[in-house]
Order: structure tokens, then C-alpha cells, then sequence
């Protein structure tokens, strides 16, 4: 059974003339990891605030259709019930801590306390999280002298100690380095992993082709494509539709072109370019 099911979802902004969100019919499965992705102003975000809640709870306008996640009926619940289901992490690290907590452990067990956990649970539950998510070295530290990678680390940990059915991000990686996106991408594909349902807002395709289960395509509000990631990251569709695509694809399918290339499958990572022109 799906965890996520969204039925002919469509969505306005208050004072906006045109749907941010049009017709999606969506469906996830448990601990499945789903990449989305497409160009500004194509509804990445509005997706990514409706499965958590936030549309029509916080941002109201018009929504029509069924959202239900975990069982839940977008309708038929608040905000503070949704989010019990369903955690959301931003792009910015620094505007998800609270401010209220000196160190790491505090700041993760900051949920925890809110709603009531009894000490010795949340102990071990902060503990535990911080171990699946390799930031254990950092229990002691403050949140802000962290990177940006760590802080993010910390924040998805304070949304996995909440221990969520699903996991929403929407562009996590896009104020990071190499170094610190493969650590978000690491911990996000664990997560998958153990259970929890990821959808992942993303621009980064290498990484999202190594790491993604599955990849949605949305171009103004609609999907587009829908699939495994080698085969809509290198579809002809994307480039028709000013999709940003992987340099690797784009040299490979120019070598094609000259005969170069021998493969039937294009590539997105450095990897498989490298396989792909050694034959």
C-alpha cells in the first residue's frame, strides 16, 4: 500500500491566477527514495509544502483534490497532527535550529521535550540517531560552530529522532560543497533504507542517479516524466524542456551523435562516462 497518494492535486497561491500544482496523481511506497526535480517556478517547493502539511495549513489558497500521507487525509487534519508523520527539512541548515539549546544533543532532543518524551527514552533515542547519522563526535558541540554539511546533519537528526513515516527535503544540498552534499545524501539514503519514505527536491543529477530509487520530472506544475534515474535523467524530453542535465550526458549524447558513443544507455555520473568511452 502507499504511504503517499496524491488523486488530481491542484493548488493556487492566495492572489495567483495560475496553479503553482496541476493535476498530480502520485503514488510512493514505503521507504522508497524519490528524487524531484525541474527548473525554477516548476513546483518542486509547492509539492514538497503540500506533502508536509504546509499547503493548505500554513499557506492556504486553493487546493482541490486528495493528499493523504501515512494514512492521513490533508482535510481531514491539522498541521500539528501532520507533522507527527511527516518531517520537513529546508535549504538553509541555519534557520532549522532553534537557537533555544547550547549543544548538539540538546538541540536534537529539542523535539522530544516538546511533546512529552520521558527522559531515559529520550536519551537513548537522541543517542541512537545521532550514531545512524555519524554526528555522535559532535554531541558537546554548539550547533553554530558547525559547517554547513554538520549543521545539516543535525537537522535532519532532530527529524529522524521524531522518528517521522516520511521525509520531505527541498534542496538540502544547495548552499553545500561536494563534501557536504555526500554526507546529506549518505544519511538521506539510510534513512531510505531503514524504512523511511524520502522525497528529496534537487538540482545535484550525479548524485541524485547514484543515490534516488526514483526520479519525478515536474515542468509547470505538472509531471512530466516519471521513472528510474538513468532513465529520465537522460531523457531527450529534459533538454527539450530546459532542464539543467548532467555534463556527462550532454558530452555522451554529442558523441552519439559523432559515433562515438556505442552504448544504448546515456550516462549522468563520471563513472559510467568513463565505462561508457573506454568501450
Amino acid at each position: 500500500m502507499a504511504i503517499v497518494n496524491l488523486q488530481n492535486v491542484t493548488y493556487k497561491y492566495p492572489l495567483t491566477e495560475k496553479p503553482a500544482l496541476q493535476n498530480i496523481d502520485l503514488q510512493m511506497k514505503e521507504g522508497e527514495f524519490v528524487a524531484v526535480i525541474g527548473p525554477n517556478g516548476a513546483g518542486k517547493s509547492t509539492l514538497c509544502y503540500t506533502l508536509a502539511g504546509f499547503v493548505p495549513h500554513f499557506f492556504k489558497g486553493e487546493l482541490t483534490g486528495s493528499v493523504e500521507v501515512a494514512r492521513n487525509e490533508t482535510s481531514k487534519s491539522n498541521l500539528h497532527e501532520w507533522v507527527l508523520n511527516v518531517g520537513l527539512a529546508f535549504q538553509n541548515p541555519f534557520n532549522q535550529i532553534s537557537g533555544a539549546k547550547y549543544t548538539v544533543f540538546e538541540e536534537i532532543a529539542f523535539g522530544l521535550e516538546n511533546i512529552g518524551v520521558p527522559r531515559e527514552e529520550m536519551k537513548g533515542r537522541v543517542k541512537e540517531a545521532m550514531k545512524m547519522t555519524g554526528i555522535s563526535d559532535l554531541a558537546d558541540r554548539s550547533p553554530y560552530s558547525l559547517s554547513g554539511g554538520q549543521q545539516q546533519r543535525v537537522a535532519l537528526t532532530s527529524i529522524l529522532v521524531m522518528q517521522p513515516k516520511v521525509l520531505v527535503l527541498d534542496e538540502p544540498t544547495s548552499q553545500m560543497d561536494p563534501i557536504g552534499t555526500r554526507e546529506v545524501f549518505s544519511v538521506v539514503r539510510t534513512m531510505a533504507e531503514r524504512g523511511m519514505t524520502v522525497i528529496l527536491a534537487e538540482h545535484k543529477m550525479e548524485w541524485i542517479a547514484n543515490f534516488a530509487d526514483r526520479v519525478i520530472a515536474l515542468h509547470e506544475g505538472q509531471i512530466l516524466v516519471d521513472g528510474k534515474p538513468g532513465e529520465v535523467l537522460t531523457s531527450d524530453v529534459l533538454t527539450e524542456k530546459g532542464f539543467g542535465i548532467s555534463r556527462y550526458t550532454s558530452v555522451a549524447r554529442r558523441a552519439r551523435e559523432l559515433g562515438l558513443w556505442k552504448r544504448d544507455t546515456l550516462p549522468v555520473t563520471l563513472e559510467e562516462a568513463v565505462k561508457g568511452f573506454k568501450e
